[in-house]
């Protein structure tokens, strides 16, 4: 992206991202991190159900379709649930590192409309990181991986600890996740969300 603002400017002490040793491997689909999420969740029936596959390094690829009931203008993909697949995307990416962070800041350019039943095709690296601050950036493509672009994003996502979630979230869904008896998944219901 051009012209972003400061804040998403990696400082002169950033570091090159390294994967985690377990991450997934390359070609690999992450699956959901939360059955509920809204952007990759299965147990949302309006959500975006956003499939993203690990990539070389600290990237990764991810799609989902565009639905009648994601749009804004009429036939036409709504802002925020392009803004929406983004930071789901974006957020993925802390499970290559095997980080728990939330996202900080979020800056979209929306380049062209995305009409309903479109395919979007985004990728999305991690570019720095800098003590608890992960810089990364997204581009979405329409018509295919190397279709015209028609959104892009660069984000920074913050550290945490599980505890921000249990501070902050409802006591009846945290202890349904802490509960799960799979490790992985467990682990993954507390990746990327704020």
């Amino acid at each position: 992206m051009s012209g972003g603002s400061a804040v998403l400017q990696p400082p002169a002490d950033a570091v090159k991202p390294v994967r985690h040793p377990e991450a997934p491997a390359p070609g690999e689909l992450l699956g959901a991190h939360y059955g509920q999420c809204f952007g990759c969740g299965g147990e949302q029936p309006h959500g975006l159900r956003l499939a993203a596959r690990a990539g070389e390094g600290v990237s990764l690829t991810a799609e989902f379709t565009v639905q009648p009931a994601h749009q804004g203008a009429p036939g036409l993909a709504h802002g925020g649930v392009l803004a929406t697949a983004l930071d789901e995307t974006l957020g993925s990416l802390n499970w290559l590192l095997r980080t728990i962070a939330v996202t900080g800041r979020l800056e979209t350019d929306f380049v062209r409309p995305v009409p309903v039943g479109t395919t979007l095709h985004l990728e999305a690296e991690v570019t720095a990181v800098a003590g608890r601050k992960i810089y990364s950036t997204a581009t979405g493509r329409i018509d295919g991986p190397d279709g015209p672009v028609a959104v892009r994003a660069d984000a920074l996502f913050i550290e945490v600890e599980v505890q921000h979630f249990v501070d902050n979230g409802r006591p009846e869904e945290i202890r349904a996740a802490m509960d799960d008896p799979d490790r992985i998944r467990r682990a993954r219901a507390f990746e990327v969300n704020p």
